[in-house]
């Protein structure tokens, strides 16, 4: 493995669901820390990257700053082997958040050190793959699908249909991914649910609560309910790091065969491109530093 990149893995991630529901602006928020209002509707795939650290020691600082600032309003989470645990809401400005990415390293001139280094933080490249909702593209779309170790299964809080088509969209993704995929719902456009100091109730267009979409999480096997706001940034990294997170653990505990393309994990010696499974398209690479362009949402 070379010590040349910042990364240990490449772990590939697709985001789904009814078009309209953010899954575009989630990325794009998380990969530049922004928020687009106006866009096209993305056609086929779209591609962005972003560093993450994984496992301690940045997991456990993460621990430990849920515990000490956790708010009066908490989101009820959980895995499928039904374990429970209260996470906090909070919410991502452009500039804060996850740390940056790491610098490649550079070969250093003297062989010994007078004291051991700490153990060295994981850091894993998360590959984006932004499919499209529309049903016109279905058929294309799902063979990306192919080779995702992760995914984050979409929908639009102040639109009911887009809920009721999550069960959908899930088995597609389990009848062509593999068997392992890390799955986490989400509940995108928070900011529309709120109301509002004055009228109370008036500007709250909320039409799933969250205990259905709990509820539909924990029957499903999905690993966690997660409400979030590509225009606020409420929850974008918490839900895309929960993802990474799992995947980690999965990688830890020698689920993934990382010479095998279909696993959706690798090493640094073999990437994941935006040439991958169900070919075409164009990678289009956001660095972690929030760099670089992205083209399309839905």
């Amino acid at each position: 493995m070379s010590s040349s990149l910042p990364w240990d893995y490449i772990a590939k991630l697709v985001c789904i669901g009814d078009s309209g529901c953010g899954k575009s602006s989630l990325t794009i928020r998380l990969c530049e820390g922004r928020f687009v209002t106006h866009h096209d509707v993305t056609i086929g795939v779209e591609f962005g990257s972003r560093i993450v650290p994984v496992g301690p020691p940045h997991s456990n600082l993460d621990s430990q700053q849920s515990q000490q600032q956790q708010p009066a309003s908490s989101t009820t989470t959980f895995t499928s082997d039904s374990t429970t645990t209260t996470i906090p809401n909070t919410t991502t400005s452009s500039s804060g958040g996850l740390p940056p990415p790491p610098i490649a390293a550079k070969p250093s001139s003297s062989s010994s050190s007078a004291s051991d280094p700490p153990v060295p933080q994981k850091h894993m490249k998360l590959s984006l793959w932004d499919t499209a909702g529309q049903e016109t593209y279905k058929s294309v779309t799902r063979s990306y699908f192919r080779g995702a170790s992760g995914a984050l299964l979409v929908f639009d809080l102040s639109r009911k249909q887009t809920f009721e088509h999550v069960t959908d969209w899930l088995n597609d993704l389990r009848a062509i991914a593999e068997p392992d995929i890390v799955v986490i719902l989400v509940g995108n456009k928070a900011d529309l649910t709120e109301a509002n100091d004055e009228n109370e109730g008036e500007n709250n267009k909320r039409e799933v609560t969250r205990k259905e979409a709990e509820e539909w999480a924990r029957r499903n096997g999905v690993l966690e309910y997660v409400e979030t706001s590509a225009k606020s940034g409420e929850n974008v990294e918490k839900a895309f790091m929960r993802v990474a997170e799992r995947i980690y653990q999965n990688i830890q505990a020698g689920k993934y065969d990382l010479n095998d393309r279909r696993s959706g994990v690798k090493g640094p010696s073999a990437g994941l491109g935006g040439g991958g499974a169900g070919g075409g398209g164009t990678h289009v690479k956001l660095t972690g530093d929030k760099a670089g362009g992205y083209g399309g949402c839905c």
